[in-house]
């Protein structure tokens, strides 16, 4: 009877540790939900604390030589407090863009593809940056200029009347900051997606003067796999748009001598 009674006890001791464990994932299902299916989502998303630059520099700029500064760099992240989902994006993205070190501050949920915004603490110019992720490719980059369809913009009207007042004009990141730098959404037929990115028209260098604006798709298709990117026509700045001829009437001192 003994035995029975301790053997009991035993058992209901033992499923009741099981239901006090929290399942794997339980605290936040929707960061765990990308760690599972091996896509990037907010889980990776850290915001660095103020003192974060200061001290990394003081902890690499000595201590590590040119070619392991920013693998020190990343380290810090660990250091001052990111979760590993923020460190492996990181790395990941070191990896893919040539070695430059970018931390993901923003993040939003689109599928199947989804936007990422991105803090590049190393870089001198364009501090921010818009990714598009979890498509095929994984990861594109919103300004890698290359991409984007200089043909059909070149061949425009409306962008033939930017370059006649400004020969210099051309495309240039864009400003990804902000608590919004996101695309806009286009759905396309047949259940394709279009992300509609805007870019600066300036003449001639990153301080010179901004002349006007072009806009670009993104396209995808149902699977995410990514199609191309299409040029969309974006009237430029009324001052820039060419004024209509109008005949002017002659005044009667100009007129002909009657005969």
């Amino acid at each position: 009877m003994r035995r029975s009674a301790l053997l009991l006890m035993t058992i209901l001791a033992s499923w009741t540790l099981v239901r006090a464990v929290p399942q794997a994932g339980s605290a936040n299902p929707q960061a765990m939900q990308g760690a599972s299916d091996g896509k990037i989502s907010v889980a990776a998303v850290w915001q660095p604390p103020q003192d974060f630059l200061s001290k990394a520099h003081l902890a690499c700029d000595k201590g590590a030589g040119p070619a392991s500064f920013t693998q020190c760099f990343m380290n810090q992240m660990a250091a001052a407090g990111a979760p590993a989902d923020a460190v492996n994006f990181t790395r990941m993205l070191y990896q893919q863009n040539g070695g430059l070190v970018g931390i993901m501050t923003g993040f939003q949920k689109l599928g199947p593809v989804d936007a990422a915004q991105v803090f590049y603490p190393l870089r001198a110019n364009d501090n921010y940056g818009l990714l598009l992720v979890n498509g095929d490719p994984k990861i594109l980059d919103v300004d890698d200029l290359p991409k984007l369809d200089r043909t059909a913009m070149e061949q425009n009207p409306m962008f033939h009347a930017v370059k006649q007042k400004f020969p210099q004009s051309d495309i240039w990141p864009g400003d990804r900051s902000g608590s919004a730098p996101w695309p806009r959404i286009q759905p396309m037929p047949p259940g394709r997606t279009e992300f509609i990115v805007t870019y600066p028209l300036i003449n001639g260098c990153h301080a010179c003067q901004h002349v006007g604006l072009a806009r670009f798709g993104w396209d995808f298709d149902a699977s995410g796999k990514f199609l191309g990117t299409v040029y969309i026509p974006t009237p430029p700045p009324p001052k820039i748009l060419p004024r209509p001829h109008t005949p002017q009437s002659s005044s009667p001192s100009q007129q002909p001598p009657q005969p």
